[in-house]
């Protein structure tokens, strides 16, 4: 039996420049944003809320990032018959709302990030540019 396990952790860094990806496709679709990132435990290591965007979105957006982290999928994954029940069980914490995806490193679930203020068609696509910015970053010869 193994008592421990090695694991891959985001850096403030790294979190740093997923939220900068989104920024910038945000920006360039004339989409104001809040933008989330967290690690693989849902602690929040970067955030923006650009000028004019939604200060509810705050929440889902930080939710969108924690569901994509907790679950190592699109927060819109989350069934649509258990999203009530889990979003009550964790207080709100996860949502099946569009635009929260997880950043995964070699397999492993290493943070989410989360948009929202746009439709869920906008915040997706932010979402996804922060990832593949993230993937580029992260990227290492097979």
């Amino acid at each position: 039996m193994t008592a421990i396990r090695p694991a891959f952790k985001l850096t403030h860094a790294g979190a740093l420049a997923v939220l900068q990806a989104a920024a910038d496709v945000a920006d360039a679709m004339g989409v104001a944003q809040c933008i989330a990132v967290v690690d693989e435990g849902c602690n929040l290591l970067a955030f923006l809320r650009m000028d004019g965007a939604r200060v509810l979105s705050i929440d889902s957006a930080t939710r969108k990032a924690m569901t994509a982290a907790a679950t190592g999928q699109a927060s819109e994954r989350l069934p649509q018959d258990k999203a009530g029940a889990l979003a009550a069980a964790t207080d709100g914490r996860m949502t099946n709302l569009k635009g929260g995806l997880p950043l995964l490193f070699e397999g492993q679930v290493v943070g989410g990030v989360g948009v929202g203020s746009g439709t869920g068609e906008q915040d997706l696509v932010i979402a996804q540019a922060a990832v593949a910015a993230f993937d580029a970053l992260t990227w290492r010869e097979p």
